[in-house]
């Protein structure tokens, strides 16, 4: 058997160095290069890039005009937010101009518009998701739905609501005003 000589490390040639000229690696080199095979795969290479380039623009430009429309639209959302909430209201407002209007309105007609203009107004915050908290006595106090005034000794299990003193109300699930209630004393 003929042991083939190991190459010494030291003594090879840079794979990134050029080739020493007037030798086959350097005329194969030149050949390569000046190939029509490379300048065929550099134009393709170079076009792929500028096509990469305009999609990469592109997309940056449509992330831009995404951008732009979406606060747009939150900047609408927030300017006419209560465009629902007011033209549920114009009718109770109607009415308590018409109501005003009458001049020889007796105590009790005066009542009756009163109530309807209640029931309207009422209506129109229940359309919007805006609800009444007005717990009936003996309810357990809820300190997230209601704000006691007083403390009062009663009949009934402490820390239950005695009576409301002012109606609280919500909206969806967040409080918008608690309800004032008197509550019994803790034992």
């Amino acid at each position: 058997m003929s042991e083939t000589p190991t190459p010494d490390p030291l003594q090879m040639q840079d794979p990134l160095e050029a080739p020493a000229p007037g030798t086959d690696a350097t005329d194969a080199f030149v050949d390569f290069v000046d190939s029509a095979e490379l300048r065929a795969r550099l134009a393709e290479l170079q076009a792929k890039n500028a096509e990469i380039g305009e999609q990469y623009l592109r997309s940056q430009a449509e992330m831009q005009n995404t951008r732009r429309r979406a606060d747009e639209e939150i900047s609408k959302a927030r300017k006419y937010a209560v465009e629902s909430f007011a033209d549920s209201l114009l009718p109770v407002a109607d009415s308590l101009e018409a109501s005003l209007a009458v001049k020889d309105a007796s105590p009790q007609v005066i009542r009756e518009g009163a109530e309807a203009t209640l029931r309207q107004l009422k209506a129109a915050l229940e359309r919007n998701k805006v609800l009444e908290i007005d717990p009936p006595a003996g309810t357990r106090f809820d300190p997230h739905r209601h704000q006691a005034i007083s403390v009062a000794p009663a009949e009934q299990e402490a820390n239950t609501v005695v009576t409301v003193l002012q109606k609280g109300y919500s909206i969806a699930d967040r409080v918008l005003r608690p309800a004032l209630v008197t509550v019994t004393a803790p034992t």
